[in-house]
């Protein structure tokens, strides 16, 4: 059990028989009553946002989530198997399981899955990655003075805005949380 004084940003609570991660919160004293906690919960689960309102010092129980190391290896169909790392046994995850971060999951690239119970809620990317261009517009002559931006394709399937320096077969560097062009390698 976790008091809802000590959320953070992240932090994974079993209520209402479902998985639950903090996504905001703030601590509220009024200046006339007792004090609470104003939070954005999302289920791991379904992707559902709601809020939530708890009494300050109210007792919660914080889930035990399991990360292991594992290595994406290929897509088979429609799941992508992936290989834990210690344990060399492999398993298969569906896109819903993988969730947004599909779009930058490159073959060999090793990844962090969240299980609880046995069971995989999640997958965590690293925040960069380092991608091949495989289609852009040229740029034109003339067209960088402003310091715009133009799509690019990368090799798996995201599409960024990268500067017009930028060419085909180039390799970037992407954020992954904000799906933001960093630098050139």
């Amino acid at each position: 059990m976790i008091s809802v004084n000590d959320f953070k940003t992240g932090l994974t609570l079993q209520l209402d028989n479902g998985l639950w991660s903090v996504v905001e919160f703030l601590h509220v004293k009024p200046g006339k009553g007792a004090a609470f906690v104003r939070s954005k919960l999302k289920n791991v689960e379904t992707g559902q946002v709601v809020e939530k309102t708890f009494r300050a010092g109210e007792k919660v129980a914080k889930a035990t989530l399991d990360r292991r190391e594992m290595q994406y290896l290929y897509k088979e169909g429609k799941d992508y198997v992936m290989m834990d790392n210690e344990s060399f046994e492999q398993t298969q995850l569906t896109d819903a399981q993988i969730g947004d971060s599909i779009k930058y999951l490159k073959e060999n690239m090793n990844v962090q899955v969240l299980m609880h119970d046995g069971k995989v809620i999640g997958v965590d990317i690293p925040a960069h990655v380092e991608l091949e261009v495989v289609d852009t517009p040229p740029s034109e002559k003339g067209n960088t003075s402003q310091g715009g931006t133009k799509p690019a394709t990368l090799e798996t399937g995201a599409v960024v805005n990268v500067p017009f320096f930028i060419a085909n077969g180039d390799v970037i560097r992407v954020d992954t949380r904000t799906n933001e062009y960093l630098d050139r390698c």
